[in-house]
């Protein structure tokens, strides 16, 4: 995952798998509210972008996010050198 549309594409991937998420219904400015991601949910979402991108979400930016573009813009933060 490189660029914000490369990590979303990989993050409505996830929500399919993962919680049978229409990839439709995901976009940038989608809460986990609106798509019934629960705390559980989201800490097995951050597992598994773990595995995927070798790095840990750290706590204060996993307690900031409530969007799917919230992730979208830790994970590309995080990919800068």
């Amino acid at each position: 995952m490189k660029d914000q549309n490369e990590i979303l594409v990989t993050l409505k991937q996830l929500f399919e798998e993962m919680f049978e998420i229409d990839p439709a219904q995901v976009e940038l400015d989608t809460s986990f509210r609106e798509l019934d991601i629960d705390s559980i949910d989201a800490v097995d979402l951050m597992v598994r972008l773990h595995e995927i991108i070798g790095r840990r979400i750290r706590p204060e930016d996993f307690k900031g996010i409530q969007t799917v573009g919230d992730v979208v813009a830790v994970i590309h933060r995080m990919q800068r050198p």
